[in-house]
């Protein structure tokens, strides 16, 4: 650490500490001679694992910076290396993230975004007329800062790649999910400026409406399905920013950066196209279900009644066959009494009937609980067991990720386990001592908080004794299913999931103390339950073939990184 105080290569007094990550710490400066404050990041190699790699790493994000010259990006001055600590010298930025003001604050002002979008089109088109282009990679509000005069700047340069003209793809995935194009979690091709202009659609969508896509659904909506006052030039700007194939996006900044400063005179009859899935989702089984409700609801109704209603409702629910009709009177049931738990589980388990939580369905769910939280919340029980199983939902199900071009196996298990995560902690914040699934749903976030934190803790070299904790919950999730008998999708996804794990973390288990013991043993009995789970559905056949597939070249790969089948 720097001395407060300290005079740093002669010139560079060290005034106070401003800020601080998993691997560096940043220090406010002052050149007395010159009468200017900078910002010292400082790398020690103490404090980081593989920290020549990591100081290679910053090497590479200097030597970009100190090629550019433009008024949105912060200037590097010194670079200081010595044996012990790596020392970055750069402008010191007065202001604060966007990504401050939007959590803080909600939505902001539309002139706002549309002139920090101009500034940050501005900028990225400087960067992709460099020889060779420089990609940006992870725009997002976080790397955003507003200064006092209104200027933005764009920080944190530790993603970005030169453009190799002779590439098919890139050789490291990274990016942030919500923010980050498709193409930049790999088989879509290289990364270009197509790929900046997907993470600037996505930073105007989280600055607009004060949703994040980070968040699930991981969808960027039309903004006037969430704020009906916003423009519909402007909605029609971010919905082509952010299109799946880069074909179909905004092909240069200067083409975006045109319909920006005419983003008002865009024509609104796109938006008659839009359809909202929802409305035929409903509106087929209107009609059946009015029958039992009409009257339900006329005036106040007694508690009794009520309750008989309720009843009613739910035993059509689960006579029919029809799913429209039962999720209809799942719906109406929850709005009679939204602090009973048995109508929201009953949706749930209508929704992953047939193996698949699809975003129709979701939408449905979501607006449920919205309109009914305060009456759930009521009954703590009842929250609690409601929010378990919208986890499990999400960590089984969620079709938010799945390629229809691949096999059932390429879901994206990481966006499925990062969208349960909030529902497990609401089920241990809202449970009492009486919850039954308290364990369970610890196991399941913490398992969940590896996926969606493993890349940035690698990068930090912040992952030692991880990958123990994450064997022992597969175990204790292992033994709580078998107990549970959860059905065939859920074991065969967690045997899956295991599987996958040991084949990508064996190095890192072996390194954490897991012994091979373990890990043959639990190879061993996910053989065993193999033979013995009988699939009913497509999906769960897929999956049990794919790990009976390779499960022998599981046992193959653990036996080699450990020496041995003796070991």
């Amino acid at each position: 650490m720097l001395e407060i105080g300290s005079v740093i290569d002669g010139k560079y007094k060290v005034l106070n500490k401003i800020g601080q990550g998993g691997m560096s710490v940043v220090y406010l400066a002052m050149n007395e001679k010159a009468n200017k404050q900078w910002a010292i990041k400082e790398v020690r190699k103490d404090g980081v694992k593989d920290y020549e790699v990591v100081k290679q790493g910053l090497i590479v994000e200097t030597d970009l910076l100190k090629k550019l010259n433009h008024p949105n990006l912060p200037s590097i001055i010194d670079v200081i290396d010595s044996d012990d600590t790596f020392l970055i010298v750069m402008d010191y930025i007065e202001g604060k993230p966007l990504l401050d003001y939007v959590e803080n604050n909600g939505p902001q002002r539309q002139e706002d975004v549309i002139e920090w979008s101009k500034q940050l089109c501005d900028v990225m088109g400087y960067l992709h007329s460099r020889e060779p282009a420089i990609i940006y990679r992870d725009l997002k509000p976080g790397n955003i800062m507003l200064r006092p005069d209104g200027r933005i700047m764009l920080i944190d340069f530790g993603t970005a790649r030169e453009f190799k003209e002779r590439n098919i793809a890139d050789t490291v995935c990274l990016g942030t999910i919500g923010y980050a194009a498709p193409e930049q979690f790999g088989g879509h091709g290289q990364t270009d400026a197509r790929t900046d202009i997907y993470g600037l659609g996505a930073t105007m969508y989280h600055l607009i409406t004060g949703t994040s896509p980070c968040d699930p659904p991981y969808k960027i909506l039309p903004i006037r399905d969430i704020d009906p006052r916003l423009s519909s030039g402007l909605e029609k700007i971010i919905l082509k920013c952010t299109q799946q194939d880069p074909n179909d996006r905004y092909q240069s900044c200067e083409e975006l950066m045109y319909d920006l400063n005419n983003y008002d005179k865009i024509d609104d009859m796109y938006r008659k196209s839009l359809k909202k899935k929802l409305a035929v989702f409903c509106c087929a089984a209107s009609a059946s279900v009015l029958f039992l409700t009409s009257g339900i609801v006329l005036g106040k109704a007694s508690s009794a009644k009520i309750n008989d209603n309720y009843s009613a409702l739910l035993e059509t629910a689960e006579k029919t066959n029809e799913t429209a009709l039962r999720n209809d009177c799942y719906i109406k049931a929850v709005s009679l009494r939204p602090d009973k738990a048995d109508a929201y589980i009953g949706l749930i388990n209508s929704m992953k009937s047939d193996g698949v939580f699809s975003l129709e369905e979701e939408t449905v769910l979501q607006e449920a609980i919205v309109k009914n939280e305060d009456g759930l919340k009521e009954n703590n029980k009842s929250y609690a067991d409601v929010c378990f199983e919208i986890g499990k939902l999400y960590w089984y199900y969620y079709e938010y990720g799945s390629d229809p071009s691949k096999d059932s196996l390429s879901d994206n298990k990481a966006i499925r386990m990062k969208s349960a995560i909030k529902w497990f902690d609401l089920a241990l914040s809202s449970a009492d001592d009486s919850f039954a699934h308290s364990s369970m749903a610890v196991i399941y976030r913490d398992i969940g908080l590896f996926y969606r934190d493993i890349v940035m803790n690698t990068a930090e070299a912040s992952d030692s004794g991880i990958y123990r904790e994450l064997f022992d919950n597969y175990s204790g999730l292992v033994d709580m299913v078998s107990q549970k008998n959860e059905g065939e999708i859920v074991e065969l996804e967690l045997y899956e999931l295991i599987q996958s794990s040991i084949e990508q973390y064996a190095v890192k288990f072996k390194s954490d103390g897991v012994t091979y013991k373990e890990i043959a043993e639990m190879l061993d009995y996910i053989k065993s339950r193999l033979n013995e789970i009988s699939v009913t559905t497509d999906i769960t056949k897929d999956i049990k073939e794919s790990v009976t597939d390779r499960i022998d070249g599981t046992v193959r790969y653990a036996e080699a990184v450990y020496g041995g089948a003796g070991s």
